[in-house]
């Protein structure tokens, strides 16, 4: 399953690559703020997760205007955490991925 996800990763970024390269940006300039293939896998999966019954719920607590600081980083760490916890190959691009969450938690 992991292999599918980092292979579908590198065929969305290929595509990006070419799409920006085609509309003239310069690949110098954008290609180091594009994220790695597993950090792309991470955010797949991250998404799927947002549509799950399990996470909707915590996801509309974390981000209601009447949340509380920091809830919103906590519901980010939770889910990314799983996602490290079920695929420990994912990890080290999970805490990249972390490390732009904001911490006010």
């Amino acid at each position: 399953m992991l292999e599918n996800l980092r292979q579908d990763a590198r065929d969305e970024l290929s595509a990006l690559i070419e799409l920006r390269c085609r509309l003239g940006e310069d690949p110098w300039v954008f290609l180091p703020d594009l994220p790695s293939v597993d950090e792309q896998v991470v955010a797949t999966l991250r998404e799927e997760r947002l549509h799950d019954e399990r996470w909707i719920p915590a996801r509309a607590r974390a981000y209601h205007p009447a949340a509380r600081e920091g809830a919103a980083a906590k519901f980010e760490f939770d889910l990314l955490r799983e996602i490290a916890l079920e695929h420990p190959e994912l990890s080290s691009a999970v805490w990249k991925v972390l490390d732009r969450v904001p911490s006010a938690w």
